[in-house]
């Protein structure tokens, strides 16, 4: 995901009464936001603009995330990953994105280091966020992928090579055999091994 989607088609955003002051133009919101993102004080204000032309209450609900993310990807189905990944964006779990979250997870996606993107990543996997991926959680959020990239991708991607990438990852990730994957577990995996950091950079442009 990237800030283009500031500017997608216009769509009807969440209806929220709250007046949020980290997404109001005030000193101290975009202050605040510059030490916690990797933008400079122009760009937070730039996106703003796109992110509140386009959603006046400063809030997006998933349908509105869902309807943006999709027209990316008009080739196949990206309404699975849409959820999991505006989950990932809702940091306070109350079913909207706030400015805030937005940039604070786009930092992290386009400028973060390699640790804090698998950190994110993690999160983006750990579907139920109690701090373990399993196997299921991996092979939703991959078959969530091949959905969306559409069938006629190409090479050709076979009906089972969702699972057959689950199974190869989390098999190496598990290092204890406990059936989960921790964050740890995670992090030293891909960083190991090329393979898997190859594959998660090809994925970065799904995000």
């Amino acid at each position: 995901m990237d800030h283009r989607q500031c500017g997608a088609p216009r769509l009807k955003c969440a209806d929220s009464d709250l007046e949020l002051a980290m997404v109001r133009h005030q000193p101290e919101g975009l202050e605040q936001l510059q030490a916690q993102t990797k933008f400079t004080r122009k760009e937070l204000q730039s996106l703003y603009r796109g992110f509140k032309n386009e959603c006046p209450s400063g809030l997006v609900d998933e349908e509105t995330f869902k309807s943006i993310y999709s027209q990316f990807f008009p080739q196949g189905d990206a309404t699975t990953y849409a959820h999991f990944l505006f989950n990932a964006f809702d940091m306070d779990r109350n079913g909207s994105i706030r400015f805030e979250d937005f940039v604070i997870g786009l930092s992290v996606l386009l400028r973060g280091s390699v640790t804090e993107k698998l950190r994110w990543a993690f999160n983006l996997y750990d579907i139920n966020k109690d701090g373990y991926i399993t196997k299921e959680e991996m092979l939703a959020i991959m078959k969530s992928i091949y959905d969306m990239m559409g069938r006629y991708t190409f090479p050709c991607v076979k009906d089972n090579a969702a699972f057959e990438h689950v199974e190869k990852f989390f098999q190496k990730m598990d290092r204890n055999r406990d059936g989960v994957v921790t964050i740890d577990e995670f992090i030293e995996t891909c960083q190991k091994d090329e393979n898997i950091m190859s594959s998660m950079q090809l994925f970065e442009n799904v995000i």
